[in-house]
């Protein structure tokens, strides 16, 4: 059975990370979510790319909010510790936290796994609540209300199952069951997720119309939390002292926010300080399939787009956020590149689209080689071989 509520994971995991000499304090998103606590904006859905510091987040979130451990003697070292609201919200929830990303869909159909979500919620409840005889109220939104407590919901990956083509024919009825857990329920103080809201076209259902969803297409409020900023990482690089700003920006600055600010990717940042290394950690976490899923399309000249993008240009155009959980394969170049940029392939500023960065030229470097791109790809294979030849003086491969 896996635990939901008040867990020791998310704790262990902040306090693993926050004592690393590589940290940097992110805390003062939590002034801004107190303020939604009880309120209409109590709804919130943050989609940011992979390595973008989302589950980081939440683990700092459990670990202030929650009644399982006393972390003041954390927090009073970082900037949070100075807003008004510090105080009145530390360690005073009951948190249920779900990775659904972590949960074992193998072997089950829909309705078990989502029985076996709300019999182990039930359960826990039971446990934490040992004067109260849960039981006894028919469903799991009853039995939260029964406690008559206020309770914080931190959902990490919401949209595994979509991602993950997962129960396709059940994806409307998955909704529904957040929409009933969640929605108008006076025991949520807050609900917190990361993912990928869907839209209405893609869904028969009413979806999550409660929740505002925070992109780096429309973002003006959390922007900086997610990803290094310029300062941060100046100030990590002098800590180092061994590995220059300069090459780091060159490497994994680019993206920036609505609202002008340029960001970093942290994860990417975090290890190329570790290891005096300055290289493309891409490749650690994933191939670019979905770009190439896109390419193959090759809508509206998508890429020839990439091509002159590879070789410094920007490219123009207005593009919104069309790319939304469930939804069908992108059709059109807007759809396909707010995917692009959603999935921090791209980055997307004053109506312009750019690659942003070393690591990122070094992947779509690579992503062109694939068959798709017909014979451009083999020319640059050949040249590579040609390249490799010559350096390994193999005369036969040179050309005659």
């Amino acid at each position: 059975m896996r635990n939901y509520i008040n867990i020791l994971e998310g704790y262990e995991n902040f306090l693993e990370l926050c004592t690393q000499k590589i940290y940097v304090d992110k805390s003062m998103i939590l002034e801004d979510l107190n303020e939604r606590i009880k309120t209409t904006r109590k709804y919130i859905c943050i989609t940011r790319p992979r390595r973008f510091g989302k589950s980081v987040m939440t683990n700092l979130i459990e670990s202030y909010y929650s009644k399982l451990v006393d972390t003041k003697y954390i927090f009073d070292n970082f900037q949070i510790s100075s807003a008004h609201s510090y105080l009145q919200h530390l360690n005073k929830y009951n948190v249920i936290k779900i990775d659904f990303s972590a949960l074992n869909t193998r072997k089950l159909t829909f309705d078990e796994y989502l029985d076996k979500i709300e019999l182990e919620l039930e359960q826990q409840l039971q446990l934490l609540y040992s004067d109260l005889d849960i039981s006894q109220y028919e469903g799991i939104t009853n039995q939260f209300t029964a406690t008559r407590d206020k309770f914080i919901f931190i959902f990490d990956e919401w949209d595994f199952i979509f991602n993950h083509n997962l129960y396709l024919e059940y994806h409307n009825e998955y909704l529904n069951f957040l929409r009933y857990l969640l929605k108008g329920r006076a025991y949520v103080a807050l609900c917190y997720m990361t993912g990928i809201l869907p839209i209405k076209k893609h869904s028969s259902s009413s979806n999550l119309n409660m929740f505002i969803e925070y992109t780096f297409l429309n973002d003006e409020v959390f922007d900086k939390f997610f990803g290094f900023t310029e300062l941060e990482v100046k100030n990590l690089c002098k800590l180092n002292k061994t590995i220059s700003y300069e090459k780091i920006a060159d490497w994994y600055n680019g993206y920036t926010t609505k609202t002008g600010i340029r960001l970093f990717n942290p994860r990417s940042v975090s290890f190329a300080i570790s290891d005096n290394s300055c290289q493309s950690y891409w490749t650690t976490t994933g191939a670019m399939d979905e770009v190439l899923n896109y390419l193959r399309l090759n809508s509206f000249g998508v890429r020839d787009d990439i091509i002159r993008m590879i070789n410094g240009e920007a490219i123009s155009i207005k593009i919104r956020q069309d790319f939304r959980a469930g939804a069908k394969m992108p059709s059109t170049k807007q759809e396909i590149y707010s995917a692009m940029v959603t999935l921090g392939f791209l980055s997307y500023s004053n109506n312009k689209l750019r690659i942003p960065n070393k690591e990122l030229m070094f992947e779509f470097e690579d992503a062109i080689k694939d068959d798709c791109f017909g014979e451009l790809a083999q020319m640059i294979r050949n040249a590579d071989e040609m390249l490799d030849a010559t350096f390994n003086k193999d005369t036969k491969k040179w050309p005659k």
